[in-house]
């Protein structure tokens, strides 16, 4: 800079006396505020005078520029900057000249957003804004911009069309930052306060699409969206960005099969607009109104930006700086491809390697490398010249972790996060005594819970993965290139593995239900990685526990759909008469009862039934059994007497082919008995209870779990049969016994329970059913979780007995939260929720 220069303004290298950067923001309008932190950040850079600053934005995008009073006028406040890309790169160099120069100051995005609020004002004020709009609001998680991210040139060339309205697509292959660039351009249009609604939806499966879209309808409060059906809160979405005149951009990230968005398309608006990014070049994504746009590596020119910027201050072992020279054939050896030029970039700090060690490296290991290609089964392929790049950059990366204490630990890591959730896995799961066993096992030592911990920190460090808070989140490309590497015979010992870690940190009683959400992802992605893998020769547990997960979590219905998928998969790889076949289909069926369509199970368990007297003879354990589900399911469908008639019949060939002290006979005479007291007869339905608690005393014991039942039944019986006195003796004893023997918080304790507060209210003692559901309501609530089926039993019933005691306003109070929590858990075709209906109507007709 000249002396004239110089002489214009103040000196840039020097602060003035009178700065302060620990000001906070004060309450004054954002327009004020960012014209004063414009002014703070300046003095904190150092002043410098317009015709450096201007030199500098030449330097950067010579097709920038701006005059000197604009400068002066948005310092004072009298004007607004309108180009977000030159404030941008004005508020970035002044950011990096203040923090070296040791001054806390506002980040460069924190003072874009106050210019965003301060432009909103300018467009209230001069009456622009015609009808009030809500606060501008974010569904779904962006990720944050890298932290070299560059500013390529397309995303300032980016079409009108898209930046009007419309759909955009982001085409590329995996790694080539598509996800940054949508993240930048969604960014872009929210602090330019051109958005009133941000959705950022993962694409990767209909199920995610589906399932953010129903998050956003809840958000969005949409009439009848209460998240009890995702697919009907899905459509209402869709259907409200059709109508709606609030300004919205729909992000749908890596779309993996266009078929995916059948009949979920965000729709044409005048004020919508849709990004999508994907690998896919299909031709079904053409259309008016539709713009894809190739996304490519790196230029040359920015890639070799790229690592000056991440490599800047580095050193090699020796002490010597990086050798810019050598960052072009760098550039060039990876393709440009930004994934690869991150985790090399990484591979550099973490070893103090130089560029030229690095490249020798990079040239010994590619030949060892299993060879990759296109996957036949991807819908639109993917391009073959940057595979090997990626692969082998992932395997130098981990090769340095494996180098780092925990020496070794890296690479099984990868292999385990490879097999589940990109999305996110819960960090539980690496740190099972199933995962660190089969880590020692790879490892030949023990390997404790910090040791795995620490692990974790070195995939994270070397961007092999991301360690945020209790969830490890690992690229597609990344877990697709780990998993490529591994033998067959590997990869099923990778995924039997994980399956055994996801199934030991499931709890029992799920009573966070967004980690159940997260586990049963995972276990949804294993399950499809694995394939057969899981299936054969035996069926691992996780394929049982994952669509009881399910169904308890209120969805019994989808727990069928995922057993017939099972079923199909097990009928093809194994055969439709083995019995894993024939258990997936007969637990589907029981689930469709379940889920309030017994007609249908009643179809099932009959086809069930058929093939197995086929296979196994009408004598056959499991032959009894289906037949009293199928029983079971017909009298659920209305028709208690069939019910009754059937296990009549069941009893007699399970009393000759087993003995009458066999437990499924015991069982069958406990069905019976349920199903002549749903028939009209509870006289005789406690009366067989009756014998049948003093034949399991007999041959179990008093304290046999199956004895207790029993007795709960008995107890429920007499009370039926209307003798209530002895039904409220009998569960008072039976809870104590319970406690005695498993404990307070035991379910059956708490069934106990239960039962008497449905007895003293059905006797008439409604005040101290009230008291009796009360506390145990606390303790349900504690143990079970807020969406247990058996914690909204117990508020239903508090409800009835608070109505009974002359508190009907209560009661219609009580049960209106109730329905909106059943009709979330349960859903709206549920037979509980439509009794919960009539009761809601019930009380409050009773309350006038």
């Amino acid at each position: 800079m000249s002396r004239q220069d110089r002489r214009s303004g103040p000196d840039p290298d020097r602060v003035p006396p009178s700065f302060s950067v620990a000001g906070s923001p004060s309450a004054e309008s954002p327009v004020v505020q960012f014209a004063a932190q414009l002014r703070l950040l300046h003095g904190a850079a150092g002043a410098p005078t317009y015709d450096y600053l201007q030199a500098v934005i030449r330097r950067k995008n010579s097709a920038l520029a701006f005059s000197a009073q604009a400068w002066s006028d948005w310092l004072r406040g009298k004007t607004l900057p309108s180009d977000l890309r030159l404030i941008t790169l004005i508020v970035d160099h002044l950011h990096d000249r203040a923090t070296r120069r040791g001054h806390q100051v506002l980040s460069a995005r924190e003072l874009v957003t106050l210019l965003a609020e301060a432009k909103n004002i300018k467009r209230v004020d001069r009456g622009t804004t015609k009808t009030a709009k809500p606060a501008p609001l974010r569904v779904g998680t962006m990720p944050r911009l890298a932290e070299h991210f560059q500013n390529r040139m397309m995303t300032s060339d980016f079409p009108d069309a898209l930046i009007e309205a419309g759909t955009g697509f982001l085409s590329g292959m995996g790694g080539v930052g598509k996800t940054q660039l949508a993240a930048y351009l969604a960014d872009r249009l929210w602090l330019n306060g051109q958005l009133d609604l941000l959705v950022w939806v993962p694409a990767a499966s209909r199920q995610s699409i589906v399932g953010m879209y129903a998050q956003a309808a809840v958000d969005l409060a949409i009439t009848g969206a209460t998240g009890a059906d995702t697919e009907r809160d899905a459509a209402r979405f869709h259907a409200w960005l059709a109508r709606t005149d609030h300004r919205w951009l729909v992000v749908l990230d890596d779309l993996t099969v266009v078929s995916d968005l059948r009949s979920l398309w965000p729709p044409s608006s005048p004020y919508g607009r849709t990004l999508v990014t994907t690998r896919l070049r299909a031709p079904a994504m053409s259309g008016p109104a539709r713009h894809i746009i190739q996304i490519d590596p790196f230029t040359a020119d920015e890639s070799n930006a790229y690592l000056h910027n991440h490599l800047a201050g580095a050193e090699s072992r020796d002490g010597s700086p990086v050798d810019d020279s050598n960052l072009p054939h760098l550039a060039a050896d990876l393709n440009n491809l930004p994934l690869a030029l991150a985790q090399a970039a990484a591979f550099i700090l973490n070893e103090r390697v130089t560029c030229a060690e690095y490249r020798e490296r990079f040239a010994d290991r590619r030949n060892r490398l299993d060879d990759l290609v296109p996957d036949p089964n991807d819908p639109g392929g993917m391009p073959d010249d940057y595979h090997l790049t990626v692969a082998t950059t992932l395997s130098l990366s981990i090769e340095a972790a494996d180098a780092v204490r925990p020496i070794g630990l890296a690479r099984p890591l990868a292999q385990l996060a490879s097999v589940l959730d990109p999305a996110g896995i819960p960090e539980l799961t690496f740190t099972t005594t199933a995962a660190r066993n089969w880590l020692s096992a790879q490892q030949q030592q023990d390997t404790s819970v910090e040791t795995v911990r620490s692990g974790l920190q070195v995939l994270h460090r070397l961007n092999v993965a991301t360690v945020v808070s209790d969830s490890v989140t690992m690229h597609g490309l990344v877990q697709r290139a780990t998993r490529e590497a591994l033998a067959d015979d590997d990869f099923a010992d990778v995924a039997w593995a994980a399956a055994d870690a996801l199934l030991e940190s499931w709890p029992a009683v799920e009573r966070d239900t967004s980690h159940g959400r997260r586990l049963r992802a995972n276990a949804d992605v294993l399950r499809q990685l694995a394939g057969e893998g899981l299936l054969a020769p035996d069926p691992h547990q996780l394929l049982h526990r994952l669509p009881r997960s399910l169904a308890e979590s209120g969805n019994p219905a989808g727990a069928a759909a995922l057993l017939d998928s099972l079923h199909a998969d097990a009928r093809s790889i194994l055969g439709p008469d083995h019995p894993v076949t024939l258990l997936f289909a007969h637990d589907s069926a029981g689930w469709r009862g379940i889920s309030g369509r017994p007609a249908e199970a009643v179809e099932a368990f009959e086809r069930h039934l058929a093939q197995t007297v086929r296979l196994h003879g009408p004598e056959y354990i499991g032959t009894f059994i289906t037949r009293g589900n199928l029983a079971r399911s017909q009298g659920e469908a209305g028709n208690p007497a069939a019910a009754v008639y059937a296990l009549k019949k069941l009893l007699a060939d399970v009393e000759r082919a087993l003995g009458s002290d066999h437990r499924y006979t015991l069982v069958t005479r406990g069905n019976l008995a349920k199903w002549q007291g749903h028939a009209g007869d509870p006289t005789a339905a406690a009366n067989a209870y009756a014998g049948l608690v003093e034949d399991f005393v007999r041959l179990l014991g008093p304290d046999h779990q199956d004895t207790l039942t029993t007795r709960l039944d008995f107890a429920t019986w007499l009370g039926e049969a209307g003798e209530h006195e002895s039904s409220i003796t009998a569960f008072k004893r039976l809870h104590a016994e319970a406690v005695r023997i498993l404990g307070p918080d035991h379910p059956y304790s708490l069934t106990a329970r239960h039962g008497l507060g449905t007895q003293l209210d059905s006797s008439g003692k409604h005040g101290q059913a009230v008291s009796v559901y009360e506390q145990l309501l606390v303790d349900r609530l504690r143990v079970l979780g807020v969406d247990h089926p058996e914690t909204l039993a117990t508020r239903n019933n508090l409800a009835h007995a608070l109505g009974r005691t002359g508190r009907p306003v209560e009661a219609a109070a009580a049960l209106e939260r109730l329905l909106a929590d059943v009709l979330r858990v349960s859903g709206p075709r549920h037979p509980h929720t439509a009794l919960v209906e009539q009761s809601v109507a019930y009380w409050r007709s009773r309350a006038g």
